[in-house]
């Protein structure tokens, strides 16, 4: 039998995660330097000039990432063990999604800085295809661990 409550509480949760995702992803944006949406804005990346496909993977790294945190931030058991009320849950995917925004950010200006050798935001700037996958990897990389920390 369907509980319309968890089914409200289901509903609740996913427009709450999507909320928190664009905000998480705002944040990211301001600290990796670009203007990605004029970059992604200006077409398709497999067109010679138009389109800068290292921001795609970038951000779609991104989305990937931020989103696998808060599955792990909205699944967890913190929230269910100590207190099942719904502003307890709120309150503490908050904080647990801040925490996971910091160190995801924390994280890429780390291995950012690890790599001496070019820097990955002016790389992806100038269209470099393999430093996005790259970053990508990265931000999938990060949410993984960063999840399983939360979780």
């Amino acid at each position: 039998m369907i509980y319309i409550p968890d089914v409200l509480l289901t509903i609740f949760y996913a427009c709450f995660g999507i909320i928190l995702m664009l905000t998480a992803n705002t944040v990211i944006d301001f600290f990796v330097p670009g203007k990605f949406s004029e970059e992604i804005k200006r077409g398709n990346c497999a067109v010679a000039k138009r389109g800068n496909c290292a921001v795609a993977w970038l951000s779609a790294g991104s989305f990937i990432g931020i989103g696998e945190i808060l599955r792990a931030v909205i699944m967890s058991p913190a929230v269910t063990t100590a207190d099942t009320s719904l502003l307890h849950g709120i309150v503490a995917s908050v904080v647990y999604a801040v925490l996971g925004i910091i160190l995801f950010v924390t994280g890429y200006m780390f291995i950012n800085i690890w790599h001496r050798k070019y820097k990955l935001s002016e790389e992806i700037m100038r269209g470099n295809t393999a430093a996005g996958i790259l970053v990508f990897g990265i931000f999938v990389g990060l949410a993984l661990v960063i999840s399983g920390a939360v979780h």
